[in-house]
């Protein structure tokens, strides 16, 4: 039965939470990005170096003393394993909801432009640039300000715990074990909020309904034991290269560029089709097309704009991300080289297994090797893909309520190329919750690679909009 809840004033949401966002969240902010914690997959030293720890207790501090009444906030170590922050509100009912953010980041990347630096928070006009802002340090400050947003207004509010982590960026590979140890404290949410992911523009509420799963693997030909002088070898001797070549196109489509490994393949449910055609109409048939940075005369491998979106989101994709044996073209000699080492990269499409998916594209790569070359895949990072449950009238309403209210145009639901880990395991954790997945990760903000930025406006918007979410959650 729903309950008599006080709407939210909108106006004055809107205003505290631009005061808030203006001080005392981006001062604390701008310090928190100048901490170069790397995730624990790209600074091995990260005990050591201690600038983990340096951002678990700068955020800590902040939730402490700039939190609601009532809200606890404890650090939470175990062992040799990255710390989390859990924070706990009670509410005035006994619903849960679950806020996640992380604050682990990503490695600095090449190619920042002139005037920015990865560790040097620098502000243009709307735009935050700098590491880990936008992915996932806004996330904690956020979440604390639409807390302080319902309480300003004395509203009613479900129970809210407030999960952050600190490996996120190297898979999360400690979060099931705190899920567990804290499986009594967090509850069983109705209602999971994540604000790690992407927005299509930066004019409406955008939810993400699902994401890619991952397989990451090295792909190793030998043909000699060592190098040969083409002159020599060449035309007598395969090229490893060759070689790798003819065994991607047991995976891959050359002309068209299509993974055609069946155990990859997935019937796209018909409304994450419709989905993806909202999607297109919101975001126009141009911006979908061109919105990569693509060099003059480039174009996507499709051109009709929901068949683009559908290709990034619902469909497996083989990227070659890294290479060895092969020499910088400046100190290449004439040689036949002896291996060459491919690091592959295969987005998994949701509702696939991604562990059968792996082990058939490597019985693929590694059956009858061409020309009895040595061929090894080795599979590396596996990880499952997510497709959100139907979403419940109460909680489509309350998005677009709150994407109207803030933004002045309704929200839109959308699929994500991208993987987050822990969503599939949150999703088999709580199957009875709700989920929003949203964040602040637009066009241009460039996350994981240079120049990435959080757009403020944005931001201050989607805090207002997490607060009227939750009121409508309490309202339901």
């Amino acid at each position: 039965m729903a309950t008599t809840v006080p709407a939210l004033d909108d106006a004055r949401a809107e205003s505290l939470a631009k005061a808030l966002w203006k001080e005392p969240i981006l001062p604390v902010l701008l310090e928190f990005m100048r901490i170069p914690n790397k995730s624990p997959a790209f600074d091995a030293a990260w005990r050591e170096h201690g600038f983990m720890e340096r951002a678990v207790q700068l955020v800590a501090g902040f939730c402490k003393e700039h939190g609601p009444k009532g809200l606890t906030v404890e650090v939470i170590r175990e062992g040799d394993r990255t710390p989390v922050i859990l924070m706990e509100l009670p509410g005035t009912n006994d619903d849960t909801v679950l806020l996640y953010g992380h604050l682990d980041k990503q490695p600095e990347m090449i190619g920042w432009s002139e005037g920015l630096d990865p560790w040097v928070p620098v502000i243009q006009g709307d735009k935050l640039y700098g590491r880990g802002g936008a992915d996932d340090g806004y996330a904690a400050f956020a979440s604390i300000a639409a807390l302080r947003i319902l309480e300003d207004q004395g509203l009613p509010r479900p129970r809210c715990v407030v999960l952050i982590e600190a490996c996120e960026e190297s898979g999360s590979f400690d979060l099931p074990f705190y899920v567990d140890k804290l499986a009594d404290r967090i509850g069983k949410p109705s209602l999971v909020v994540c604000l790690d992911s992407g927005c299509g523009n930066y004019e409406q509420l955008w939810s993400t309904t699902s994401l890619r799963g991952l397989i990451s693997g090295t792909l190793r030909v030998d043909i000699l034991k060592n190098g040969v002088h083409s002159g020599e070898a060449g035309g007598i001797v395969p090229s490893s290269f060759f070689i790798a070549r003819k065994l991607l196109s047991r995976i891959e489509d050359l002309e068209t560029g299509k993974v055609t490994v069946p155990e990859l393949q997935v019937d796209i449910p018909p409304q994450r089709a419709a989905q993806a055609r909202g999607m297109a109409e919101a975001l126009g048939a141009e911006h979908v097309r061109g919105h990569l940075p693509f060099v003059e005369g480039a174009h996507a491998m499709a051109d009709d704009p929901t068949e683009i979106l559908l290709n990034g989101t619902w469909r497996p994709a083989l990227a070659t991300v890294g290479a060895a044996g092969l020499p910088a073209p400046a100190d290449a000699g004439n040689v036949l080289r002896p291996f060459t080492t491919l690091k592959l990269s295969i987005r998994v499409p949701p509702l696939v297994d991604p562990n059968r998916a792996a082990a058939a594209v490597k019985a693929l790569l590694e059956a009858d090797a061409p020309y009895g070359a040595k061929v090894s895949f080795t599979v590396g990072d596996v990880a499952s893909g997510w497709s959100a449950p139907p979403l419940a009238p109460w909680l489509d309403s309350a998005l677009n309520r709150a994407s109207t209210a803030f933004f002045g145009r309704p929200a839109v639901h959308m699929g994500e190329g991208g993987t987050i880990p822990f969503m599939a395991m949150l999703g088999a954790r709580f199957p009875e919750a709700q989920f929003l997945i949203t964040g602040v990760l637009g066009p241009g903000s460039n996350a994981h690679g240079p120049n990435e930025f959080l757009h403020l406006p944005t931001a201050e918007r989607l805090t207002a909009c997490v607060a009227s979410v939750l009121r409508d959650h309490a309202a339901r």
